[in-house]
């Protein structure tokens, strides 16, 4: 393996008032320590007090353990991959099995306790975090159990992608998965999921086989096509809408442990023959290769000239799943396009390469993205990316355009909540950043090209690439199955406890027969 290429391995103002508001204090037994009454928000947006016994109640009830502000490990769990995001539940409960959630449901919905529920803690909205409210941390429910004879995993929903690899693998297995190793399974699985075996094996969603759910009665459910069949197509990239996922089956397909992938790097002024060429060689791609187009800043990568480090360039990254000297062959062409500044196509180890973007979507920045599901790319609209790619505000910032397509796009639009299936690309202005003075220039970097490219998307979009202030987008992004989502959210949330997402209102009461 070639070890160069791992080296590229709205601040929210808070209200002062649900701040751990003192109103008295009070010994809570389970883990011997003294608390403060605190003031919590409602699902209606009010502040109600939580007395000392009804918190003691509800930890002694978990096997895992319940923070509030001022614990010492309190700020750690609260925090988010976004680093704009900086919100202060009023209790975390740090869930270890599905009676930790059932309980923790039944403690929010209750007292009428605004929920959020934290897998990863990954997703640009930052919806894991409630200020106010009870935050469900499913982070300590990480194991992954792989059956290599039936070619399944059983995953728990606070394992990160990486986790899940490193399992599968372990048999020359894989599920089709995000790029980047940090990533939570709940939040991808649920808003679909789609990666480098995407146009292989289809999204991550397309791979599920059973899950385990607690709904928002308090209910634990086991669902699968024929077992209870309409809330498994609702979580099938209906999102955190339905319930709490605690155990996903995934199916699993043969992959690795090396595929023929790597970088092929080109300078920025031949930006538009590149990416012509780049387009017009995906359309008859095999399902077996996945190259995405990225244009940003290099970074300080061991295979390119330092001269070009910190300069604009265009990226193609590329993965071929299948027989290795095949993918040699295929993504030859790769490296006709221009003249290349520089290129590591060989084979990698499959999970090093999911691993490959990991120091670049480090935690803590600060990131804004504005994404759009596209169909058709043509001159114009790659022209458009081109441009906003000169006017790039920092050295962080890209836009990169996801290739998707073959397996995912021969699934039918209605037999799962994830409706995206026109989208043979998606392109995603990822605004990325560590100074909070520079949050409205990259902001605004990000709508502007966002907005120029309206014309050329197909207005649906990717519910795990929009940002907090994107709610009015979730309906398109459903298509005709946001009526039908509706509906099973008024059946199985009809008070929308589980609000703290790209949310589905629920719909009218359903008629009888």
């Amino acid at each position: 393996m070639h070890s160069g290429l791992w080296v590229w391995n709205h601040h929210i103002h808070q209200r002062r008032s649900l701040r751990s508001e003192v109103t008295g204090s009070y010994h809570l037994n389970k883990s011997g320590k003294t608390m403060n009454t605190i003031l919590y928000r409602t699902m209606d947006g009010m502040t109600n007090p939580l007395t000392a016994a009804s918190i003691e109640a509800f930890s002694n009830t978990l096997r895992g353990t319940v923070m509030t502000p001022g614990d010492g490990d309190y700020d750690s769990a609260r925090a988010l991959w976004n680093g704009m995001i900086d919100r202060h539940p009023a209790i975390i409960a740090r869930c270890t099995g599905s009676l930790d959630v059932r309980h923790a449901i039944n403690f929010a919905r209750e007292n009428r306790m605004l929920l959020s529920v934290r897998g990863g803690g990954h997703h640009i909205a930052g919806n894991a975090a409630a200020e106010g409210g009870l935050m469900i941390d499913l982070s300590r429910m990480r194991s992954v159990h792989v059956d290599p004879a039936s070619r399944t995993a059983r995953v728990d929903p606070g394992a990160l992608l990486g986790q899940v690899d490193h399992e599968t693998q372990g048999f020359g297995l894989a599920t089709p998965l995000g790029i980047n190793s940090t990533t939570g399974i709940a939040g991808l699985c649920l808003g679909g999921g789609f990666g480098w075996l995407t146009r292989k094996h289809g999204l991550t969603a397309d791979n599920l086989l059973s899950a385990d759910i607690v709904t928002a009665d308090g209910e634990l459910h086991r669902v699968s096509a024929s077992q209870e069949p309409d809330l498994f197509w609702a979580i099938s990239g209906g999102g955190g809408n339905f319930g709490v996922v605690t155990s996903f089956e995934l199916q699993l397909h043969p992959v690795g442990p090396e595929v023929y992938s790597g970088l092929v790097v080109y300078p920025f002024d031949e930006a538009g023959a590149v990416l012509r060429a780049w387009r017009d060689f995906t359309l008859n791609a095999p399902d077996e290769l996945s190259v995405w187009a990225i244009l940003r800043k290099a970074p300080p990568l061991p295979f390119l000239p330092e001269s070009i480090h910190g300069k604009d360039v265009v990226v193609l990254a590329v993965v071929y799943a299948g027989d290795m000297a095949e993918g040699e062959r295929t993504a030859r062409p790769l490296l006709n396009f221009g003249t290349p500044v520089g290129q590591m196509l060989t084979p990698h180890s499959y999970t090093a390469f999911q691993a490959a973007f990991d120091p670049l979507l480090t935690a803590g920045a600060r990131n804004y993205w504005k994404s759009h599901n596209v169909s058709r790319l043509g001159d114009e609209a790659l022209d458009i990316m081109i441009e906003a790619a000169a006017r790039n505000p920092g050295p962080e910032c890209e836009i990169f355009i996801a290739q998707l397509g073959g397996a995912m796009a021969r699934v039918g639009i209605t037999e799962t909540a994830y409706t995206g299936r026109d989208a043979q690309y998606v392109m995603n202005v990822h605004a990325r950043w560590q100074d909070a003075a520079d949050d409205t220039v990259c902001r605004e970097w990000a709508r502007h090209t966002f907005n120029d490219m309206v014309p050329h998307a197909t207005g649906g979009g990717y519910v795990n690439f929009l940002t907090e202030d994107e709610g009015e987008r979730v309906s398109a992004a459903y298509g005709v199955n946001y009526p039908r989502l509706q509906m099973l959210k008024r059946r199985y949330d009809p008070d929308n406890l589980f609000r703290m997402n790209l949310n589905i209102v629920p719909g009218i009461e359903e008629a009888v027969a």
